[in-house]
């Protein structure tokens, strides 16, 4: 009998993984990441003032002052604080919001939690590797996610598509 229980135990186990599997859970099978833990003075070294107060100091920038709002070429976006890829060009859209805007993230290279700065809940989003603010998402984007990533263009680096 305990061997029959041991069996199913493992069957019901493999059966969990494989709906995982099928179903796409987004992070379920996402490389873990190592995570960069830095004090606030080695940022501070690290980043530029304004990189440091959006990153670590999870700020905004003004509206339509990021070169990147406007970047139409292939590549990758990549936080500007680690270079962990976050986006590919074919995930970015043009929201009109003055900020970069993407429908979708690379897989597990991103953090969220709640934030409340602005009294109603807002989902914030920083990079899986060093933590770093990078914006909100929001519910109102394009097809195929219906998701908007609202990004700091100060917290990405742009890395062209070698051609």
């Amino acid at each position: 009998m305990k061997n029959v229980m041991e069996r199913r135990a493992v069957i019901a186990g493999i059966g969990t993984f494989a709906l995982l599997a099928l179903t796409g859970i987004k992070g379920v099978f996402a490389t873990m990441i190592e995570k960069i833990d830095m004090t606030e003075q080695e940022w501070k070294s690290k980043l530029a003032p304004e990189e440091f107060r959006v990153l670590r100091k999870e700020g905004t920038e003004p509206a339509f002052t990021s070169p990147l709002n406007e970047e139409k070429r292939k590549g990758i976006f990549q936080c500007a604080a680690c270079a962990l890829p976050l986006f590919t060009s074919a995930q970015k859209f043009d929201s009109g919001t003055g900020w970069p805007s993407f429908f979708d993230v690379m897989d597990g290279q991103i953090e969220t939690k709640t934030d409340f700065k602005m009294i109603l809940p807002r989902t914030e989003y920083h990079c899986a590797r060093c933590g770093g603010h990078q914006g909100h998402v929001f519910k109102d984007g394009p097809a195929p996610t219906g998701l908007r990533y609202c990004n700091n263009g100060v917290a990405l680096r742009f890395v062209p598509e070698e051609v």
